[in-house]
């Protein structure tokens, strides 16, 4: 410092913005680089061109039992209780209070504990080799009682409809956290290139927990989930408006590339990459979607096994077939919403309409990858959120919410078949052996397609993140 200078002066010069820029820039360079590698896969060694297509298929940390899978997600919760796990005593105390001590530091999402107790709606029978109980609202499933594993001892944290079906399809109840299809698509990238590798698909109405339930999260948007809808175009504005011709398109979107390239040659943003990535899906959509929604292709005989009478009509049974056409196609995650089950009332009549509508197609689908060879490597999964109450609400025909205990099916893609897996008490309300939370059910399935699910992460916020948070533990017991 100079005689002529001041104190001030001095900090003032060695504090200039452009003297720590350009003195500082070895320094800016590294950060600038590692939050660049933050967001890079931590799953796995991606194959030739995954650095430039963030939807290439790469290898999992070992051999997987799973290539794909297809998620049957019935929104708002069906009743194990009349459907999965028959209770004798439950049928014998029906109408009586329930016991004091089991009702101790419980509390019920809508009704009041010390409600009465309700037996069980439908009568129950042994099916296949394995001599699994079900109901009979059940009459397909019972068909593939040998093929499927049977998880009666669920448990979740969520005691209302967004929040449980939020947890169960991200690991969290909070909102913006990417989904076990995202988490799937991530690791394993996928094997189509004219179709999304993450599909939704919807029947009765949406779920309560909306797009959260099959978003991305913080992952790269290209590994979130595309619905396509079931009437019209399969994806809004797929068709190209009047004036532009197939020559025209390709033109525009080769000058689009070029602009994202550069941008993404300049900024290193994945979000640009996912924009070029949705172009040219759109573009291939236009073939692929159209062909893969007509389902005149599909035989008399499998469309009646899936129950199909008009192949134009949404609903379950189609969107079942899809997911299999789908898979066939190197899709590698289906997701189909079905929300028709919170039977807090008309529980009775509710269960059979559900049932009728949804468990011809779910036998089906199974049995039919069964036939096709698929189901060795194709994980399928049928639940809900949670299950309902051993108690009555809504008069003496309804059940509220319940996450102690509830019951799941899955088949194919290395699960134990012909299997029952954990028992709940004899009212059906706590968990009584081999509890199953929905952080080891995804520890299970990441396991199942490769995946140490401690090892599949993604680093958002200066935090490591994985599906299964930091819980979870590999239910080796429905292994194969």
């Amino acid at each position: 410092m100079t005689s002529n200078e001041s104190i001030h002066d001095a900090h003032a010069k060695w504090l200039r913005r452009r003297w720590f820029l350009q003195e500082c820039g070895v320094g800016l360079g590294g950060i600038a680089a590692s939050s660049l590698l933050m967001g890079e896969p931590a799953s796995a060694s991606p194959s030739p061109g995954a650095a430039t297509d963030p939807l290439a298929p790469r290898a999992p940390h070992f051999a997987p039992k799973a290539k794909r899978v297809i998620y049957i997600f019935q929104a708002g919760a069906p009743s194990h209780l009349d459907m999965f796990d028959y209770k004798p005593e439950l049928a014998k105390r029906n109408g009586q209070l329930p016991p004091a001590d089991l009702l101790k530091g419980y509390r019920a999402a809508f009704i009041n504990p010390n409600s009465a107790l309700l037996g069980p709606k439908f009568s129950f029978s042994k099916h296949g080799k394995c001599g699994m109980e079900l109901s009979e609202v059940l009459p397909h499933t019972a068909k593939i009682a040998d093929d499927i594993c049977l998880i009666r001892s669920m448990q979740t944290d969520a005691v209302n409809h967004a929040p449980a079906q939020i947890m169960m399809n991200t690991g969290s109840q909070q909102f913006g956290r990417p989904s076990f299809g995202a988490w799937t698509l991530y690791g394993l990238g996928s094997e189509s290139k004219d179709l999304p590798g993450f599909v939704v698909l919807t029947s009765a109405k949406g779920t309560s927990g909306g797009a959260s339930n099959y978003g991305c999260g913080f992952l790269p948007t290209v590994y979130g989930g595309i619905p396509l809808r079931n009437a019209g175009d399969p994806v809004l504005f797929l068709s190209n408006p009047k004036g532009i011709d197939q020559e025209t398109q390709r033109a525009s979107l080769d000058a689009m590339q070029q602009l994202n390239q550069l941008a993404h040659q300049q900024f290193g943003d994945p979000e640009v990459e996912a924009r070029i990535q949705s172009y040219e899906l759109a573009y291939r959509l236009q073939t692929s979607a159209p062909e893969l929604m007509d389902l005149q292709s599909e035989s008399a005989a499998t469309l009646e096994r899936y129950g199909i009478k008009d192949t134009s009509k949404a609903n379950f049974a189609r969107n079942c077939l899809l997911a299999r056409r789908l898979i066939e196609r190197g899709v590698r995650f289906v997701q189909l919403f079905h929300e028709a089950w919170d039977q807090h009332g008309g529980l009775t009549a509710g269960v059979k309409q559900n049932s009728l509508e949804t468990d011809q197609a779910s036998a089906a689908l199974v049995q039919d990858l069964k036939d096709r060879g698929l189901l060795e490597d194709t994980i399928v999964i049928w639940g809900g959120e949670f299950g309902r109450t051993p108690m009555v609400q809504g008069g003496n025909d309804g059940r509220d919410h319940h996450n102690r205990s509830f019951s799941m099916w899955l088949a194919g893609g290395g699960i134990k078949p012909g299997c029952v897996y954990g028992t709940t008490d004899e009212l059906g309300f706590n968990v009584a052996e081999n509890p199953v939370h929905v952080h080891d059910l995804n520890a299970t399935l990441l396991h199942l397609l490769g995946f140490d699910h401690t090892k599949l992460i993604y680093r958002f916020q200066g935090r490591d993140y994985r599906l299964t948070d930091v819980h979870g533990t590999v239910v080796n017991g429905i292994l194969a």
